[in-house]
């Protein structure tokens, strides 16, 4: 079965394009507007990817994106935008999307984005049943839940696998490229912001223990250390 693709994109002549262009590559396509339209999209119909335009009318795209992380944190998505400040990509791969296309841009390119988002989502690492004690933090990689103490936060599906990544390699050196190739597929400059984003996602949400910490090591990647050794449950 082909893959469903929902373009949340305003501008009617690039829109059409699109679908005329991902149907010739064997996807199925839909278009909408701005963000409310996508929001209901998804309430009639399952997509596999979103590709999302940041500057529309009604709900722009980064604040569609917020919604998604909130509501669907396994459906991925990526942005195709004129907006090509840098912190603008930064603030959309912070927001959780897979990718971020600036316009102009080959179609060529966009499709073969979109078949390694689908790759990576439908060959997702599998997750073991067990508990990590992670210091102070109890954390539940088949649920994605994270807690310490009294409080807790619902991962997304990324933040979960990347942080079950550093679990189960706790306490010793984890090359960048071995965390991308298993991650993301790829190695290339793009899934490397990202994953720095996710990096950074997972320091915030650990920062209560001060024992727990994901360290850098130039040029070569990252040791997740813990003090106490993580035992399972």
């Amino acid at each position: 079965m082909s893959a469903s693709i929902l373009i949340v994109e305003d501008d009617i002549d690039l829109g059409h394009l699109l679908q005329q262009y991902l149907r010739l590559n064997h996807f199925q396509a839909k278009q909408v507007f701005n963000g409310v339209e996508a929001r209901a999209a998804l309430l009639q119909q399952r997509y596999d990817v979103l590709i999302i335009d940041v500057m529309m009318p009604q709900e722009d795209g980064f604040q569609l994106a917020e919604k998604l992380v909130r509501n669907y944190p396994e459906l991925p998505f990526l942005f195709v935008t004129a907006r090509k400040m840098q912190e603008d990509v930064i603030q959309g791969l912070t927001l959780g999307a897979e990718d971020y296309i600036v316009k102009p841009f080959d179609a060529d390119e966009l499709i073969l984005r979109l078949k390694n988002i689908l790759k990576r989502s439908r060959n997702t690492p599998e997750i073991q049943e067990r508990i990590f004690a992670i210091g102070n933090y109890q954390f539940d990689p088949q649920n994605m839940h994270l807690s310490i103490h009294s409080s807790s936060v619902l991962l997304t599906e990324k933040e979960s696998q990347l942080l079950h990544y550093l679990c189960i390699h706790q306490n010793r050196l984890i090359k960048r490229t071995d965390i991308l190739s298993y991650l993301w597929k790829e190695a290339d400059f793009f899934n490397g912001r990202s994953m720095d984003v996710f990096i950074s996602r997972l320091r915030k949400y650990l920062a209560e223990d001060p024992n727990v910490q994901i360290e850098n090591v130039r040029g070569v990647g990252f040791r997740f250390l813990v003090k106490d050794k993580t035992t399972s449950l």
